[in-house]
């Protein structure tokens, strides 16, 4: 048995690998892989009961919209956000705007041990082949003469 295998299920553990997953997907040069492990994570925390859904709060970066509403997760000690599904509009309550009081705490898990935390949570793998009919090779272009 590893140490990831002893320490896989605590929410705890988890929650800090998604923690620190999260921090460092803010300033990643290719954040995707790190926002769909954490969202995968979350999303099978909460069908677990290990996590729950508290509201929805306003996004402080709204992107091109002027407003945009997140949904509020807790898990352990932490909160994280996700993007809300349409029926959380129905079902949660809007918490307004996010809170300057409240920080997550502090942890000393490196990126590569969160990773490989939350890899072998959700069964997502850092290598996955690209999808059939996405990735197109070049070609070179054919020259012809005039009236050929």
């Amino acid at each position: 048995m590893t140490e990831y295998d002893s320490k896989k299920n605590t929410v705890s553990a988890l929650s800090q690998a998604l923690f620190t997953v999260n921090k460092h997907a803010k300033t990643a040069s290719d954040p995707k892989y790190l926002y769909k492990l954490k969202k995968e994570a979350l999303s099978k925390l909460l069908q677990e009961d290990k996590a729950r859904k508290i509201g929805l709060q306003f996004s402080r970066n709204p992107g091109m919209s002027q407003q945009r509403s997140d949904v509020l997760v807790e898990c352990g000690e932490y909160l994280f956000h996700l993007p809300p599904k349409k029926e959380d509009f129905t079902t949660l309550p809007h918490l307004g705007k996010l809170s300057d009081t409240f920080r997550n705490p502090k942890t000393k898990m490196s990126l590569r041990e969160a990773k490989t935390l939350l890899q072998s949570y959700t069964g997502l793998s850092d290598h996955q082949p690209p999808a059939p009919g996405k990735h197109r090779t070049y070609q070179k272009p054919v020259f012809k003469r005039l009236g050929e």
